[in-house]
């Protein structure tokens, strides 16, 4: 009874300067570890965040110019608008098709329906726009595997620093014949920070997952809708012209 009170008087720093230096290798290479991905996270977010919001402003702006030109028959503007917003996947998937588009009619205006054999101008147009959309959305995706990656790996990398961290406390606890409180609590307060460090680089990394998944779907869905307004375009305008 008369040691519990000097064992809670026992001071323990708690600093992270404190904790830094009394680490052993494999605590420190966690954390280290944990910057890293940390780093990582941080640049794959700020690429994508200006990435979509370049695809936006590109997207809003060609959309509104190409149903000017559809309503006005300027196909070849639409395609030349479309290379001016490099950034935008809507533009890209529309300017495939356009591209097709024009190529096909002058297969079929050169050499007649006749010579160029079985073919579907509408069904070209849609088939180079789907493959387009699928590069599209490849695009949209990068890096964010990686992200998920960091997300959901991260907590684990922490809790093992920790785990370890507690183990190599109680070893020490165990050989130093019982040291009192602050050779027990100093170092589980170290293993901890693996975890709190951990934590701190899965939950952004994780909101930020899903925030750009969200996104990327909103880029799917406005390169779908405009390739249909593409496709009503070309049947109102007749399989062969």
């Amino acid at each position: 009874m008369d040691q519990l009170p000097i064992l809670l008087a026992e001071s323990v720093d708690f600093s992270f300067e404190t904790m830094w230096a009394s680490m052993g290798f494999f605590a420190k290479a966690v954390l280290i570890g944990l910057v890293i991905m940390f780093v990582i996270a941080l640049a794959i977010i700020l690429e994508r965040l200006r990435a979509y919001g370049r695809a936006k402003r590109q997207s809003i702006n060609y959309i509104m110019m190409l149903r000017t030109f559809l309503q006005e028959r300027k196909i070849e503007e639409a395609v030349q608008a479309a290379q001016q917003h490099p950034d935008s996947p809507v533009a890209k998937v529309v300017g495939a098709g356009l591209r097709e588009y024009l190529e096909g009619l002058e297969a079929l205006r050169e050499e007649g329906p006749d010579d160029v054999g079985d073919f579907d101008l509408v069904d070209a147009v849609n088939r180079q726009m789907e493959r387009a959309k699928e590069r599209e959305t490849a695009n949209l995706k990068r890096g964010l595997t990686w992200l998920a990656t960091v997300g959901s790996t991260a907590p684990f990398v922490g809790l093992l620093g920790t785990v370890v961290g507690i183990i190599n406390s109680f070893q020490g606890l165990s050989s130093d014949g019982g040291g009192g409180l602050s050779s027990v609590a100093g170092g589980i307060s170290e293993a901890l920070v693996a975890t709190a460090a951990g934590l701190l680089v899965a939950i952004p990394a994780v909101m930020l997952f899903n925030a750009f998944n969200a996104r990327v779907e909103s880029y799917q869905i406005d390169m779908n809708d405009v390739a249909s307004e593409l496709i009503d375009f070309v049947l109102k305008e007749g399989r062969y012209t």
